[in-house]
């Protein structure tokens, strides 16, 4: 089962390429810019996080793609990494995966020349950790 978390890293992911989601059954789209803001996503990532789950809504999918927001959230969908673009995409836990990536309508996609799509990093925990690392390797090293 996709969990919350997952589900909101994939959008936020194919969000940061130009991807908007459906909503209203296809009769609005969102699009939040910046989508990471810092060490975390950005409330503008976070309003339309919150618009998507929302009941009001109606149903919500990513551009170019047939399962809703809605089904990703059940225990029949998980996340996986695509086979061409190793993006996020929804997989069936059980059955036929879904006929396309959402790479597929992107012309100049992958193109590893630019950096791919990414979660927030919060630089003080990484720093941190290498310091971490590095004093344990001095430590056994003596």
């Amino acid at each position: 089962m996709a969990s919350k978390q997952e589900v909101k890293q994939y959008l936020a992911y194919w969000f940061q390429l130009g991807k908007k989601v459906m909503t209203n059954n296809g009769s609005a789209s969102l699009l939040p810019q910046p989508v990471i803001q810092g060490d975390r996503y950005s409330d503008e990532f976070e309003t339309t996080w919150q618009q998507i789950i929302s009941q009001d809504s109606g149903e919500c999918y990513l551009e170019g793609t047939q399962e809703t927001i809605d089904e990703l959230l059940t225990p029949s969908w998980e996340m996986s990494n695509c086979g061409r673009c190793t993006m996020p995409v929804p997989v069936r836990s059980l059955g036929m995966p879904p006929e396309l990536c959402p790479c597929n309508d992107l012309p100049n996609w992958p193109n590893t020349e630019l950096p791919a799509p990414r979660s927030p990093v919060n630089n003080q925990e990484q720093l941190t950790a290498i310091r971490d690392r590095l004093n344990n390797v001095s430590s056994t090293s003596k």
